[in-house]
């Protein structure tokens, strides 16, 4: 049977979305200071251990590097559904590459499927789609964490009100959010917050490190 071009779309969405997810930026910025990020640390891929393992510099490239992840593929597709009719059907496109980018960073091919957390990549989809609620979940997260310096609980918390804050601007009528795309963003938030259940077990018995930086030399 051969596949249709919409099927064909749909497969290409997809497989960018994955390996644009899977670039592995912790442990590339980590190797170019000459050390395997999975070693020290948290020992987690993501922006937070390396800021912790390398410095602020290095922690907030990571960051804007792993938040394009999710931000310019979903721009990138919306821009070429309103430019040209190259795409077919723009909004599950939008879900799939969204879908696929955050997967490919949590379980990147090119490391074993062993990656991080998701956040900051989420965070970018959320840009491109409902700026609002990632100013919300942004505000949540810069409140709890200024509070309790725990990165992980202010990362569960705004991930836990990005959807909710989504839904209720969808329904306010200060956004147009499709269903499907609420429904994933539900969905990715959900999952951003299972990826954290080892660190909500560390919150809830005591045992969780509150962030500190890397010493100045």
């Amino acid at each position: 049977m051969l596949m249709t071009p919409l099927i064909l779309e749909y497969l290409g969405v997809l497989l960018a979305g994955y390996l644009i997810g899977s670039i592995p930026w912790a442990f590339i910025l980590g190797r170019m200071n000459r050390l395997d990020i999975r070693k020290h640390g948290s020992c987690n891929v993501g922006a937070t251990n390396v800021s912790r393992v390398l410095g602020k510099k290095w922690g907030v490239s990571c960051f804007i590097l792993d938040f394009l992840k999710g931000f310019l593929p979903v721009l990138i597709l919306q821009i070429l559904g309103s430019e040209s009719k190259l795409l077919q059907n723009v909004d599950m496109d939008v879900v799939i590459v969204s879908a696929a980018a955050v997967s490919g960073h949590m379980w990147p091919l090119f490391l074993n499927f062993k990656g991080g957390k998701g956040i900051s990549t989420i965070a970018g989809i959320i840009l491109a789609l409902a700026p609002l609620s990632l100013l919300t979940g942004g505000l949540v997260w810069i409140v709890i964490f200024h509070f309790s310096r725990y990165v992980s609980l202010a990362s569960v918390s705004g991930a836990f009100f990005l959807p909710i804050s989504a839904w209720t601007f969808s329904a306010m009528g200060y956004s147009k959010t499709p269903l499907g795309v609420l429904i994933m963003l539900s969905a990715l938030a959900a999952l951003a917050i299972f990826r954290h259940r080892g660190n909500i077990q560390r919150l809830i018995t005591g045992t969780e490190n509150k962030f500190t930086r890397k010493p100045k030399e």
